[in-house]
């Protein structure tokens, strides 16, 4: 049961269930373990973050290609068509993926993650805003011990919510992994030494 007093001393996150006084519960935590709750805002917050099938592929690559459209404004078409085979290809099988989904099951945010390293995370367009790729990567850095990630340097959005997540440039590459004239932005998350 709550109360004034308690809600002053502990920060309620009301959840909706069938059942119950109003259909509403409360969530109690300690404040060491709040931080864990942070992004929780309401019920779409409480999304399942899983695995990745492969026959989920093709939705992924749907989720790349929205979200590249969104915000990788300096590729060009061919650019993209060049990639799309690869990613479902290739890269996909290369790392570590999880599914960020709606309350439809449906994935509308992934991410990759090779070692330590943050290969990919994409959040659908029509997702953006909502705090899902914070949480994406939260996730990754708690639960896969990632402390890198690389930015193209043209993603001035990107390389503003990894700044703000708390990572740091640490060199730089003049041209993409592929060798495209796209620089990447080497960055790690602040206090760990990289080679």
């Amino acid at each position: 049961m709550t109360s004034i007093e308690r809600e002053r001393i502990f920060n309620p996150v009301r959840i909706p269930i069938y059942k119950g006084l109003y259909g509403l519960r409360l969530l109690l935590t300690t404040q060491d373990k709040l931080s864990k709750f942070q992004t929780i805002k309401d019920l779409q917050s409480l999304n399942k973050i899983d695995f990745i099938q492969k026959w989920e592929y093709p939705q992924v690559v749907e989720v790349w290609e929205a979200s590249v459209r969104a915000t990788h404004h300096f590729l060009n078409e061919e650019d993209i068509q060049y990639f799309k085979p690869l990613i479902l290809n290739t890269y996909l099988d290369a790392v570590n993926l999880r599914a960020y989904r709606n309350h439809n099951k449906e994935i509308i945010a992934f991410l990759g993650v090779d070692q330590s390293n943050l290969e990919m995370l994409f959040v659908h367009p029509d997702y953006r805003g909502q705090g899902i790729g914070a949480l994406l990567l939260q996730y990754a850095i708690k639960d896969l011990k990632i402390d890198k990630v690389d930015v193209n340097e043209q993603n001035r959005q990107a390389l503003g919510f990894y700044l703000k997540q708390g990572f740091e440039v640490k060199s730089r590459s003049e041209v993409d992994g592929m060798g495209k004239p796209y620089p990447l932005l080497h960055m790690a998350l602040k206090g760990f030494l990289h080679q």
